[in-house]
């Protein structure tokens, strides 16, 4: 099998991997289209210490399963829990502490010919939604998943800090979902995406802010965000930084700042907004790559102006 391969900082496809084999209540899934995220670029710098295949946004097809899902276009939530400890039973794999993490955490990820999954882990993707929407399921489910973890008042003025993968996900979900979204960011290409969408650009870090989400990746967003909120605003941090976040816990202390972590989300919410064409995405895509050429599509998902990069299995 085909597989696009990191180990100690070092990618390459390789042809001779062993074709994974579902255990029981699992599927192999052949997959069709996988997306490039920024958490697939740290990886290659060493985040996670990760070795094994890369990927963890795809849709594929169950080649091998339970008769109720072989042949189905699927997508798949990413946790893969222990199924016995306490944070399994209460929340889900999510928080598992021996949790698995396609293409992140002791498990082969997507960027491959097939990956296995838990049948649980599985949704059926509707006719409606492309393969190449499809394959942004999981990262707008993150996105979706700030409304999951907090209330969000109608009037509420909301700034989102970064102009990349997810901070583009971010804005469009809560625009879609009618909330007064400004974003800031650094690249006017990306920018214009969504001001193309009728989302506001905030050229200037302007202040007042009820609900800061930051999504740029660098430590230097956190700071901008911070800076962005009202006296008991909510500071929603959705970055994994590479470096250490250096700060002041005084601006949190006296401002009485509530900071909410925010990962992985609702994937149901997610489809059916690719499915009702609320959230558009098409746009979001640069470049796709086949498999084959999957080294070329890390290189060229680290170019700054680049949002989205797909991988084909084909």
């Amino acid at each position: 099998m085909k597989g696009l391969w990191v180990a100690d900082g070092c990618v390459r496809l390789r042809d001779d991997l062993a074709r994974p084999e579902p255990p029981p209540g699992w599927a192999l899934v052949a997959v069709a289209t996988a997306g490039v995220c920024g958490t697939d670029l740290q990886i290659t710098r060493g985040y996670a210490g990760f070795a094994g295949v890369l990927g963890h946004e795809f849709v594929g097809r169950v080649a091998q399963g339970s008769p109720q899902w072989l042949g189905r276009r699927v997508v798949g939530e990413i946790n893969v829990g222990c199924n016995r400890c306490r944070r399994c039973a209460a929340s889900g794999a999510n928080h598992c502490e021996r949790r698995r993490v396609l293409g992140i955490r002791d498990l082969d990820g997507a960027f491959a010919e097939f990956l296995v999954l838990p049948e649980q882990n599985l949704h059926p993707v509707p006719d409606s939604v492309t393969d190449t929407q499809a394959a942004f399921v999981e990262p707008l489910a993150a996105a979706l998943r700030v409304t999951e973890q907090m209330e969000i008042a109608d009037d509420a003025r909301v700034l989102v800090v970064g102009d990349g993968r997810l901070g583009q996900l971010a804005a469009r979900a809560l625009h879609a979902n009618g909330y007064h979204v400004d974003v800031v960011g650094r690249h006017a290409a990306k920018l214009e995406r969504l001001r193309r969408l009728g989302i506001s650009i905030e050229k200037q870090d302007g202040g007042g802010y009820d609900v800061a989400i930051e999504c740029t990746g660098n430590p230097a967003g956190f700071a901008t965000a911070l800076a962005g909120l009202r006296p008991q605003g909510t500071l929603v941090l959705k970055s994994t930084y590479d470096a250490p976040v250096r700060m002041h816990p005084a601006d949190i202390v006296v401002n009485e700042i509530q900071v909410v972590g925010s990962r992985c989300g609702p994937f149901a919410p997610a489809l059916q907004a690719l499915a009702n064409g609320s959230v558009v995405v098409d746009d979001l895509v640069d470049d796709t790559y086949p498999l084959d050429e999957s080294e070329r599509a890390i290189q060229r998902a680290s170019e700054p102006d680049v949002i989205k990069v797909q991988i084909e299995r084909a």
